[in-house]
């Protein structure tokens, strides 16, 4: 399955969830997460979409990690198994 399938999905599920989940394109700040989420009852997640068994690139875990210490929850999602799981934890924080 490629990316933009899976990226789908996810975009599909969080719509059908009463939220949004724009791509996050930015260009001056290079290997932030592709997709935002956003959900009713103010909750918010970010999520990197590969293919499956890809990982992310170092510059990608980098800025994961920058997020992580602000108190950002990101989520790798490699496979449309893991919607569902993404959003109960975006929905439970």
């Amino acid at each position: 399955m490629r990316e933009k399938v899976i990226e789908k999905k996810l975009v599909s599920e969080v719509k059908r969830q009463g939220g949004i989940c724009p791509k996050w394109v930015c260009p001056s700040f290079d290997g932030m997460p592709d997709r935002l989420i956003f959900l009713p009852g103010r909750k918010f997640g970010m999520v990197e979409v590969k293919a499956p068994g890809e990982s992310p690139r170092p510059l990608q875990l980098a800025r994961h990690r920058l997020l992580a210490r602000l108190g950002f929850h990101v989520f790798v999602l490699d496979d449309e198994s893991q919607i569902g799981g993404i959003i109960d934890e975006i929905q439970s924080t």
